[in-house]
């Protein structure tokens, strides 16, 4: 892809999307530019990928085409908004991954002549395996639309969905991993209590738990039906399916979301 890519701000999950272009051959690490609050820090995390480090945002838009806002949210105003009238320039988006802004927001700092695509990401896109949370609405050309999904869809999947509900949206793809490292963990632990060496048993629960993601999204059968289809009368998997549920394991798990939501 002959696209020059830009991110502002150079943390965990800006690391994440960058590897996973690279790992997927969507573009090379000499397309990618980057700047960071600290420098020393930027030059060694851009090294691994062959990413070029530069000082300031105002270089990072000069330099590409596709400006990814990696920030914090409580950053954007003061950092973008005196670079307004540069990422209005023609052949210039902007992506954003940060929570809470939305095409309203970009519109009211920065002026309705900026092209934006908001978007909630997640870490698994270091793999090609992400989930990329995206505003219906948008400002980007047809064109850019298109070089935005080439971008993007190669290591992620895009699911787009209306304003209103990027908040819950980010919570079950963007925080909801975190629980699933917490059940990969305890699956871990509950294979070495009987004997397993853990780095079998988080092998083991890492791919059952990849492979119900993929049998989902292939046959979209209810995991309802999808865990019925496991559970023989009177086996071994319905005791636990049992222990789980006096466990209030699903509730739990809402729980977990209204915490974060609420």
């Amino acid at each position: 892809m002959n696209t020059a890519v830009g991110f502002i701000g150079y943390g965990n999950m800006a690391q994440a999307i960058a590897q996973g272009w690279v790992n997927a051959g969507v573009l090379e690490g000499g397309q990618i530019v980057a700047c960071a609050a600290h420098f020393d820090k930027l030059e060694a995390n851009a090294a691994k990928l062959g990413v070029k480090p530069l000082h300031t945002p105002a270089e990072v838009i000069e330099a590409a085409n596709v400006i990814v806002v990696a920030i914090k949210p409580y950053q954007i105003k003061a950092v973008l908004g005196p670079l307004a009238e540069a990422l209005a320039k023609p052949g210039k988006f902007v992506v954003s991954i940060a929570a809470g802004w939305d095409l309203a927001k970009y519109q009211e700092l920065l002026g309705e002549d900026v092209h934006v695509q908001c978007t909630i990401p997640n870490t698994p896109m270091a793999v090609g395996k992400g989930v990329l949370v995206t505003e219906s609405v948008n400002t980007l050309s047809d064109d850019e639309t298109t070089v935005f999904e080439g971008l993007f869809s190669p290591i992620s999947l895009i699911e787009r969905v209306d304003t209103a509900h990027m908040g819950i949206a980010m919570v079950v793809a963007g925080c909801a991993p975190a629980f699933t490292d917490m059940y990969l963990e305890a699956l871990g632990d509950a294979g070495v209590k009987y004997g397993l060496q853990r780095a079998t048993a988080y092998r083991l629960a890492a791919k059952m738990i990849e492979g119900v993601g993929a049998l989902y999204l292939d046959t979209e059968t209810h995991p309802g039906a999808m865990k019925d289809a496991v559970c023989s009368p009177g086996g071994t998997t319905i005791k636990g399916v049992a222990s789980l549920e006096e466990s209030a394991f699903r509730g739990s798990v809402i729980k977990a979301v209204d915490a974060i939501v609420g």
